[in-house]
């Protein structure tokens, strides 16, 4: 006889195994909890559970470190490939370093100011909205949350009770129409303070072998190799690239600019007598 075509054997209900049912029923995938987020007794995620996709404090610190190793590196090559001598060497180093760390600094305090400026000045513009025409501006709340899934009547009455707070209906309604936090607006001085220091920080690297009076363009090389590998494993945290693979694209972009100099010093020092 073919197995196929066998009768299925009785089964008793009273004897048969218990079946285990998911806890949130057919087709839930992770339980009650998922479902149903009131019937959730555990702990709620933290709001840091996610690495800050914008980089935060990280990005600009480690770009003003890349810009001064790879830009004061690129300028001692330069002398060292025109024969300079060992005074000029560290006197350009030095003046590479304020120049390009005051320059940082300038440009940061003028565009996080400006921008801030900007923001300061349409927060202010939502702020007289909010008052003059407080319905207008609900109505407008509920559009948004109505077009991020909200059922039209339950994002009405979401908007209206945002509204009771005015600081928060501010808070909301910049956040969902300029896309700024209200409550963590840039500053320009810690920008440009951070951007003088960490230039100066990586630019000072390369210097230290003849501020210490080694005349060897090898040690600054190493010092100034290892601070851009360094810089981009560092970066590699907040990308999802590996840390080496971070640290080697650093370094490389750096060696390039460091040749490009030194060739230049090389084929054309020289000449300049």
């Amino acid at each position: 006889m073919n197995h196929a075509d066998a009768p299925a054997p009785a089964i008793d209900p009273a004897t048969a195994p218990a079946v285990p049912t998911a806890r949130g029923g057919a087709g839930s995938g992770s339980g009650t909890e998922a479902a149903d987020p009131a019937g959730y007794q555990g702990p709620s995620l933290p709001k840091d559970h996610h690495r800050d996709v914008n980089g935060g404090w990280l990005r600009p610190a480690v770009f003003g470190v890349t810009d001064g190793l790879v830009s004061n590196f690129s300028l001692l090559a330069g002398m060292a490939g025109g024969a300079a001598s060992h005074h000029t060497i560290v006197l350009t180093g030095l003046a590479g370093l304020a120049a390009g760390a005051c320059s940082m600094a300038a440009g940061e305090f003028i565009s996080v100011a400006s921008q801030t400026e900007v923001a300061q000045a349409e927060i202010e513009m939502e702020r007289l909205e909010l008052a003059r025409r407080p319905a207008a501006e609900m109505k407008e709340l509920a559009e948004f949350l109505t077009e991020r899934g909200m059922d039209p009547d339950l994002a009405l009455e979401a908007a209206r009770q945002i509204h009771r707070d005015p600081d928060q209906a501010l808070i909301v309604h910049v956040q969902e129409e300029l896309g700024v936090d209200l409550t963590d607006l840039p500053s320009g001085s810690v920008a440009a303070v951070s951007s003088f220091a960490s230039f100066a920080l990586g630019a000072v690297l390369p210097l230290l072998p003849y501020l210490l009076g080694l005349n060897q363009l090898w040690v600054a090389m190493l010092l100034a190799f290892g601070g851009l590998f360094a810089c981009g494993a560092v970066v590699s945290r907040v990308s999802s690239r590996s840390w080496w693979f971070s640290g080697l694209r650093q370094l490389g972009f750096g060696a390039v600019a460091a040749a490009v100099t030194f060739g230049l010093g090389t084929l054309i020092g020289g000449n300049l007598s």
